[in-house]
């Protein structure tokens, strides 16, 4: 979708309603700004939830050790042994 807006004096740009509604874009919302030749792009950026880190971190983790054939006893192991703690 194509809408037309003008930057202020203060460098201000405004996103038009209809845009703002589709991409869910709210107040406070973060943005990367790219700039190349004469074409200006602004990505939304969003710090995740604690959880959704969590979750995240939980599946990568998990994924890792799979593809290392690592298992839980082993990894648990690494960790006792990273922090000094004898077994």
């Amino acid at each position: 979708m194509a809408e037309m807006t003008k930057m202020s004096s203060r460098g201000q740009i405004v996103v038009p309603l209809t845009i703002r509604k589709e991409l869910q874009l709210e107040s406070g919302d973060a943005f990367a700004v790219f700039a190349h030749e004469d074409t200006l792009i602004l990505k939304k950026i969003g710090m995740p939830t604690p959880e959704e880190a969590l979750k995240r971190l939980n599946e990568w983790g998990t994924e890792f050790a799979k593809k290392k054939g690592l298992k839980q006893k082993d990894v648990m192991k690494r960790i006792h042994k990273g922090r000094g703690v004898k077994e």
